[in-house]
Parts: structure tokens; sequence; C-alpha cells
């Protein structure tokens, strides 16, 4: 048993492991900040595109309150298809861009991916070369009380990567 025990204090000793903080090696890369621009832009003007939808929603639904007691049954019904129209096409204007599977997402995707596999491959590329059997996102993961900055090699990866620190 005490073998055992043994055995298993110097195999995990033999594990090396790193950190790396992705939301700094990110703000380093231009790419990553021309992308996140884009995104922005694009999110502003498709929100305005629905903004606009649900506001002419808004100005039907307020005409239609004022102009209630004279209309007839008929008209009345009509001006209400019209308005639910105009609100439902606002809702799938807004599911089409910002959905979970949408616009917005195929987007990020397209842009963000191959700057996400370029990190990717540099630590990979470290973590061979330098023997780490694991190496762990400081800034996403909220379990680290305490690293040593020597553990860090962010920027050996953005070095990789062809950038200066």
């Amino acid at each position: 048993m005490i073998a055992v025990f043994a055995l298993m204090a110097v195999a995990a000793n033999a594990q090396k492991f790193a950190l790396i903080d992705m939301e700094y090696i990110l703000k380093k890369i231009p790419a990553y900040e021309r992308a996140n621009e884009q995104l922005n832009q694009v999110a502003k003007k498709w929100q305005a595109e629905v903004d606009a939808l649900n506001t002419e929603a808004q100005t039907l639904y307020k005409n239609y309150q004022n102009e209630v007691v004279f209309l007839s049954q008929e008209q009345k019904k009509a001006r209400q298809e019209t308005i639910m129209n105009k609100e439902k096409e606002a809702s799938d204007l807004k599911k089409k861009y910002f959905g979970p599977e949408g616009e917005l997402y195929k987007k990020r995707t397209s842009l963000m991916t191959p700057i996400q596999e370029e990190i990717y491959n540099a630590v990979k590329d470290i973590s061979e070369l330098r023997g780490y059997s694991l190496v762990l996102d400081r800034a996403s993961d909220s379990g680290i009380i305490f690293a040593s900055p020597r553990a860090d090699i962010s920027n050996e990866v953005l070095e990789k990567l062809g950038y200066s620190n």
C-alpha cells in the first residue's frame, strides 16, 4: 500500500503545469481588437434595425389606442393584426441576428475561431516543447487562488505568435 502511494506521489510530481491569461493575450493581438470592433459595429447596426421595427409597432399601437373608439370591428381587427405582425417581425429579426444560432454568433465564430486556433496551436507547441501536461487559463478559472508568476507562459505564447509583450 505504501509503495502505491509512493508511486502516485512520484507520478504527481512528474507532471508539469502552466498558466496562461487569455484576456491578457487577446488584448495584445491587434486582429482580436479589430474583430471585436467589427462585431460591435455590426451589432449596433442590427440592433438599430430591430429598434426601428419596435418603434413602428409602438407607434401603430398608440395610434390604434387613440382611434379605437372611431373604428369599426373590422378596422380594429385589421389594425390589431398589423400591430401583431410588426411585433412578430421585430421579434423574428432579433432572433435572426442575436439568437443562439443567429448572424452575430456566426460572425463572431468566423472572426474569432482563427485567432483562437492560432493561440491554441502556440500553447500546444510550447506545452510539447516544455513537457507541460496541463495548461490552465487563469482569466476564466476562478478556482485558482494563487499561482506563481513563473507558471504563467502568456508572454511566451505572445512571442510564439509574433507579438512582443
